[in-house]
């Protein structure tokens, strides 16, 4: 069984396409805005998305950029545009597949499949990462802390995630900018040293009381299991 989240304006056709999805066994979550698709959809970390263009706040392309940004979740555009440009232009921009409204409930759950299948065969991202009592997996963006999930932003996560990657080794507040915020000119250490002081409070630690979040002065930070 899958977790999906549908993302569909139309109530009529939200609750058809819900109905035919938990009918096939599936676990399905839905919203009827881009804005709060995308907070299910960071909230909730779906297996796969449904997602139609036609939003009443954004272009369901734009909530793909959005999704892209933070997640490697599948998603499926179910929508009644069926132009060539639109299809390339989501595809291009990362969706997985592409129906045409109307479709079968059939059509739509084997394209579902099709896909899970697909992600599955093809899931050769990073590996988790453990470092004492705290996993990170870049895969599924999760992150457990003496086996307890840490709810974490996607910055912070990304932060956490490229510290994870070095693990024992110093890495530079510049490094930082450059490979996590994409700032190689100008930017402020501040940056960095706020979303370092949030992950410390999440991981209940602190600058005065460090545990696996160490700052070398001068140097940089790194990720390592606390010395004796």
């Amino acid at each position: 069984m899958a977790h999906l989240l549908v993302v569909e304006d139309d109530e009529r056709i939200r609750t058809a396409v819900i109905r035919a999805l938990r009918d096939r066994g599936h676990a399905v979550s839905s919203a009827g805005t881009a804005l709060s698709g995308l907070q299910v959809a960071v909230e909730e970390r779906p297996d796969l998305v449904v997602l139609d263009l036609g939003l009443p706040d954004l272009d369901g392309g734009e909530l793909l950029r959005m999704l892209r940004a933070v997640s490697a979740v599948p998603v499926i555009i179910a929508t009644a545009r069926d132009d060539d440009a639109s299809v390339v232009r989501v595809l291009d921009a990362g969706a997985d597949d592409y129906v045409v409204k109307p479709f079968s409930a059939g059509q739509l759950e084997a394209r579902v499949r099709a896909v899970l299948r697909r992600v599955a065969g093809n899931d050769t991202g990073p590996a988790p990462v453990t470092v004492g009592a705290l996993t990170v997996d870049p895969r599924s963006r999760r992150v457990t802390h003496a086996g307890r999930p840490v709810d974490l932003s996607p910055k912070e996560f990304d932060l956490l995630a490229y510290l994870a990657a070095r693990a024992g080794t110093v890495v530079a507040k510049r490094e930082l900018l450059t490979e996590v915020w994409q700032q190689p000119y100008g930017g402020s250490d501040k940056t960095v040293d706020v979303h370092l002081s949030w992950l410390r409070r999440k991981l209940g630690e602190s600058a005065a009381e460090p545990g696996l979040l160490q700052t070398v002065r001068g140097v940089g930070v790194r990720l390592a299991e606390p010395e004796p």
